[in-house]
């Protein structure tokens, strides 16, 4: 029997210190660098990262067939420098007006409003990072697309921390 959760949770470790990994999260050129899946760029990130404060990305898709959009804003709910953040996330149009899901092709019964909490915790040296994204279910595309972009967010992190060597 599976238990289904209508929520993601995904750990990962980083060999690097807290406060490179917290500034990656609210950073918008680093966060620009590493967020979305595999073959999207992100060429708007808005942070106001503060209590109360919005926040308005968008990610892209080129190909020779089609391009593609999605824009997603929210709403930091706490930020705890360097080990909590959480905000809200709702898919919008490129002016911030929120849009329902099921517009851009998500399934009836995608909530309109969905929570990421992201717990970063040093240990042994390196931090420990803890998202859950309450909204979106363990084994979708949008878990597929956290776990491609926590890999190219590992990927910029040791690149970082290499050239600071």
């Amino acid at each position: 029997m599976t238990e289904e959760h209508d929520w993601v949770r995904i750990e990962r470790e980083f060999d690097a210190p807290i406060d490179l990994v917290w500034k990656m999260w609210t950073d918008p050129p680093l966060f620009k660098r590493w967020y979305g899946p595999n073959g999207m760029s992100v060429p708007t990130a808005e942070m106001d990262v503060r209590i109360g404060g919005t926040r308005k990305v968008c990610i892209a898709m080129q190909s020779p067939e089609r391009s593609m959009e999605m824009w997603f804003t929210g709403v930091y709910k706490e930020v705890r420098a360097p080990d909590r953040l959480v905000y809200t996330e709702s898919m919008c149009d490129a002016e911030g007006r929120i849009i329902s899901p099921q517009s851009m092709g998500m399934p009836d019964g995608f909530p309109d409003i969905t929570e990421v909490i992201v717990d970063l915790s040093e240990v042994d040296g390196k931090t420990r990072m803890v998202m859950v994204h309450v909204g979106v279910a363990e084994g979708t595309a949008g878990a597929g697309g956290w776990n491609q972009a926590f890999d190219k967010l590992g990927t910029l992190i040791l690149s970082t921390v290499n050239a600071e060597r």
